[in-house]
């Protein structure tokens, strides 16, 4: 029986000072960006057709109408 409870201390003392070594996960102004708007991005094969850098307006109606082809109620109907 002693055999095994320092057994199970060692394994909590190794649990416990596991967490010691981790770094920090703080962000640095150097590795963090700004974001920038979602309509100002570059155009990719992915892109809807149509799609025009910089058109806020375009954007939202596209998204609009992404949102629409989602929507179970109309597709039911």
């Amino acid at each position: 029986m002693r055999a095994h409870g320092g057994l199970i201390a060692v394994a909590v003392a190794l649990v416990a000072l596991a967490g010691c070594g981790e770094k920090s996960q703080v962000m640095s102004s150097s590795s963090s960006k700004p974001d920038s708007k979602p309509w100002e991005g570059e155009a990719t094969r992915y892109n809807a057709k149509g799609y025009e850098k910089g058109d806020k307006t375009k954007w939202e109606l596209q998204m609009r109408a992404r949102g629409q082809l989602q929507n179970d109620y109309n597709r039911s109907n």
